[in-house]
């Protein structure tokens, strides 16, 4: 989990710390070994922006008298993992501390649970309702995460109004002589709690819902423009002016919904962040006697993570090797907004078997056509094979979801990284795979690489949509 394991020495502490990267990292401080019986202690679990700096204040003797917390002459070992972003830092933070600390991961992270739409598919009414629990049975019909509990309940009051499901939270039991209640009255509700509709009607209904929401609302406009559209091909503009209407009001109150809202088993997207920089040396003379001016660090990769179904998968790393990246002053043709190849790729050349952390190929080889998308889709079918391999439980799926949601509900112009979502699922039923959009991954990864920002999503997220 944590890739670098190092023992604290008794002696000669400077010089250890002095060997220790400045960089950003997660890090776990370890005590002595407990005695055989009795519980283990749990480490001290972290982030830092300078790892030498933060284990030079708890570690060095110059902090001993310090107010602040001391670890020095308690730790015994460093386990640490640099890191080249934020959400790389959540997620790997959330994987240490629940390896290490157990159940008590959202109170040490402050993570919130997240606020999910439920349709309670099972009962013989179903209804919809704010929830925050994720269930394994009920992820087809989960619908979210969204950005908070007020959010998720005025986007479920605003949809329901173009239906006719109960709002109610009893357990039903239809009674003829019921006298119903205010949304009934209203004709906001078919009433099965007094026999209202048939059974076979309230179905119907609650099929529309599903519909909707696992689009969000994309399936059901498309069906109100096909009858409006027949309607006025019938000359009965009224009805046709009626239907336009509601998939006027129903295009607002979709965009209450944000990409990210998706049914829990649905939520498949590929996410782009920064990677860790590594440092090169510059040509002639060895590190130690050479100055910090020879040395630089440069970024080669960006990390991928892959979310399946809610869960997050990774770090993939994709390499820019031979990429070559848009000229933003160019102006957004074709020929420039898309990374190519710094070398030409031949037409008759076979394709390339590529390594999946690295996509490097020796010198001298022929590249294949769409090599750039091959190898990203090396990374991808990588990550895929991890998601098959393991299984999350719903706490750790509810984590996830809280991490996701976290990251994604920042303003764009400060949310760091890209993400990414399957084709549109209005285009294609739930049941069919959609492909991931490599061709706007591969500019998302320029983008990122580069340290740019997608406009598009910058002015969306400014325009309150």
């Amino acid at each position: 989990m944590l890739d670098t394991s190092l023992p604290i020495p008794a002696n000669d502490l400077e010089a250890w710390l002095h060997e220790l990267p400045a960089r950003p990292a997660v890090f776990a401080l370890f005590g002595p070994e407990a005695a055989e019986g009795s519980a283990a202690l749990e480490p001290y679990i972290s982030k830092t922006a300078d790892l030498r700096r933060r284990m030079h204040r708890l570690l060095a003797p110059s902090f001993a008298g310090d107010k602040r917390l001391h670890l020095g002459g308690t730790a015994v070992r460093l386990d640490y993992s640099e890191v080249g972003s934020e959400f790389a830092t959540a997620l790997l933070m959330l994987q240490a501390v629940r390896r290490y600390c157990g159940e008590r991961v959202r109170k040490h992270l402050h993570l919130r649970s997240p606020s999910l739409l439920r349709l309670a598919w099972e009962n013989r009414y179903p209804r919809m309702y704010v929830t925050n629990r994720v269930t394994q049975r009920a992820m087809a019909t989960t619908y979210g995460p969204f950005q908070s509990r007020a959010a998720a309940e005025r986007y479920l009051d605003d949809s329901l109004n173009f239906f006719e499901l109960r709002r109610c939270t009893e357990e039903l039991h239809p009674d003829p002589a019921f006298p119903g209640c205010v949304y009934s009255e209203m004709k906001m509700c078919l009433a099965p709690c007094f026999k209202g509709c048939s059974d076979e009607r309230y179905a119907v209904e609650a099929e529309q819902v599903r519909e909707y929401f696992a689009s969000r609302g994309a399936w059901t406009m498309a069906r109100l423009e096909k009858e409006r559209d027949a309607a006025s091909a019938a000359l009965d503009f009224e009805k046709a002016a009626r239907l336009h209407q509601q998939i006027q009001k129903m295009k607002t109150v979709a965009q209450q919904a944000a990409p990210l809202v998706h049914p829990l088993a649905d939520l498949d997207a590929v996410i782009v962040q920064p990677a860790v920089a590594q440092t090169i040396v510059a040509p002639g003379g060895w590190p130690e006697k050479m100055s910090n001016r020879a040395l630089r660090t440069e970024a080669t990769h960006v990390a991928i993570y892959l979310v399946r179904g809610g869960r997050i998968r990774g770090p993939g790393f994709y390499s820019v090797e031979g990429m070559r990246h848009p000229n933003e002053r160019a102006g957004s043709t074709s020929l420039f907004a898309h990374p190519t190849l710094l070398e030409p790729t031949p037409l008759e050349a076979p394709p390339v078997t590529l390594a999946v952390d690295s996509g490097m190929q020796s010198a001298g080889t022929k590249v294949a056509r769409g090599q750039l998308e091959q190898r990203l889709q090396a990374v991808l079918e990588g990550l895929e094979s991890q998601a098959r391999a393991e299984k999350a439980s719903p706490e750790q799926l509810s984590e996830h979801l809280s991490l996701l949601a976290r990251w994604y509900y920042r303003p764009a112009n400060r949310r760091v990284g890209e993400i990414f979502f399957r084709d549109d699922p209005s285009a294609a039923d739930l049941s069919e795979e959609r492909p991931f959009p490599l061709a706007r991954i591969l500019r998302g990864i320029s983008r990122v690489f580069c340290g740019q920002k997608d406009t598009s999503q910058v002015a969306m997220d400014a325009g309150g949509s």
